[in-house]
């Protein structure tokens, strides 16, 4: 009879993996940032028109998971992708970065649209930047 911890053993993985996806597929781009902030936006732009409290305690609720999603996809794409020859030809990309998680932040306690559409200006930014990486391979 096979032991449950044997089984285990042989199943589990013996590395531990780092990507976006737990799985060094090599998968990455900014357009899953953009696709939060874009909702993220859409919910700041639709708030004023709810009148409900559930409403707008349900749209702040899910604006805040979105902008920490943009926060996290960015993450990814910094640490993950970019690496010190793109920093070398973009110099930039630090402060873009930087700026980019802060203003996701920013729009987790706002609900001003120019925030929402700082942070998507930021993603067009870094989104011009990995473009230009990928076309240069």
């Amino acid at each position: 009879m096979v032991s449950v911890l044997s089984l285990l053993l042989k199943i589990l993985p013996t590395q531990t993996a780092y990507a976006h996806c737990d799985l060094p597929c090599g998968v990455y781009d900014p357009e899953q940032a953009r696709i939060e902030a874009e909702s993220v936006m859409k919910i700041i732009e639709k708030y004023s028109g709810f009148h409900e409290e559930e409403q707008k305690w349900r749209a702040i609720f899910i604006k805040e998971e979105r902008a920490e999603l943009v926060k996290h996809h960015l993450w990814v794409l910094w640490t993950d992708y970019f690496k010190p020859e793109h920093l070398e030809k973009f110099p930039q990309l630090h402060d873009l970065f930087w700026r980019a998680t802060k203003q996701a932040g920013q729009t987790k306690k706002s609900i001003d649209p120019a925030d929402g559409q700082k942070l998507l200006d930021l993603i067009a930014e870094i989104t011009e930047i990995f473009n230009k990486t990928k076309a240069a391979k």
